[in-house]
């Protein structure tokens, strides 16, 4: 079996919400999944799953520095996490307020160790977003995302 690990870093409970919509899709899909607030996460869990899924709130268009302090003491497993499969997602106030910088500075730190990175092509193309609380729309990127990372990372392991 693959496994996935989601770390989501939240204040409101939105981005954690979000981050438990995505594992219940991916276990759907018969996936093995952690989720992990990022207090509780280590660099070294990275080491351990297949994927690895990053959600952090959009802050003046990028990610919290909660998550930022993760990816940067990632550092040390530079090259170690190449060819594992990687996505985002994010939570925000506003419908302008940064969301694709946000996804795309997490996306960012994901190809620089070497990861693989989903996208979508029909939704949210970086990755979820929810506008405040997720609603049925947000729900639905959810659900689209992680059937793609599922799909995605069962042909990249092998797996039908």
């Amino acid at each position: 079996m693959v496994s996935v690990l989601i770390v989501y870093y939240t204040k409101s409970g939105n981005t954690k919400e979000m981050a438990n919509m995505i594992a219940t899709y991916l276990r759907n899909e018969k996936i093995d999944v952690e989720v992990r607030d990022v207090h509780e996460t280590s660099p070294d869990y990275l080491l351990d799953y297949d994927g690895i899924i990053l959600g952090s709130p959009t802050y003046y268009g990028d990610m919290a520095a909660e998550m930022k302090e993760l990816i940067d003491r990632s550092i040390k497993y530079h090259g170690d996490l190449s060819g594992k499969l990687g996505g985002a997602f994010t939570s925000s106030a506003y419908i302008g307020g940064g969301n694709e910088t946000t996804l795309l500075s997490i996306l960012k730190a994901m190809l620089i160790h070497g990861m693989v990175i989903v996208g979508v092509h029909n939704a949210d193309h970086y990755g979820p977003v929810s506008i405040g609380s997720p609603d049925e729309r947000a729900e639905k990127q959810c659900r689209n995302y992680a059937k793609k990372f599922a799909d995605t990372l069962k042909s990249l392991k092998g797996f039908d």
